[in-house]
């Protein structure tokens, strides 16, 4: 179970992540994160898992366009046409983070967890999960003004659920 994030984090999350981090090594499969609105959360969660390292591959934190270039190789006219907080740009993310990975499975997260600034939306996120051989899914929520810390914590959940939801689609 999570002992960094302990006790910000609810428990169902840590039992979660727990499985899933079990299940993708007993797959002998590897996941890489890349986050913007999370700042690393999802990465620390799942690293936190003790006897399940071998399941997590790496982590990336692009919060400026530049570092979604230079890391993840998204084309600047690509971030430059598209709003940050987009489908488009949460795709990829997760798409170059797996491409700049040698994982089998990452998880992009993208949004406005705190305030959005006019004219946009705040609790607004995108996510995508992408994997190697099959198209990228992707999952947009509007959580609405509920607070940083929640809409973070709340697109933890999302993304865990798409991660079980691709693993149970073997």
């Amino acid at each position: 179970m999570s002992e960094t994030l302990e006790p910000a984090l609810p428990d169902h999350l840590d039992e979660q992540a727990d499985r899933m981090m079990h299940a993708l090594c007993d797959r002998e499969l590897t996941v890489a994160t890349v986050e913007s609105c999370t700042g690393g959360m999802l990465a620390a969660l799942l690293t936190d898992i003790e006897g399940a390292s071998h399941g997590f591959e790496r982590g990336f934190v692009t919060y400026s366009e530049a570092s979604k270039n230079e890391l993840l190789g998204i084309d600047l006219e690509v971030l430059h046409k598209n709003e940050a907080v987009s489908e488009v740009v949460a795709r990829a993310m997760a798409e170059g983070a797996l491409a700049r990975s040698r994982a089998d499975i990452s998880l992009g997260v993208t949004g406005f967890a705190g305030a959005a600034g006019e004219g946009h939306e705040q609790g607004l996120v995108h996510m995508a999960l992408a994997r190697r051989g099959r198209p990228t899914a992707h999952r947009v929520e509007h959580f609405g003004a509920i607070g940083r810390g929640s809409v973070r914590v709340k697109s933890l959940k999302v993304m865990l659920d798409m991660l079980e939801q691709a693993l149970g689609e073997e």
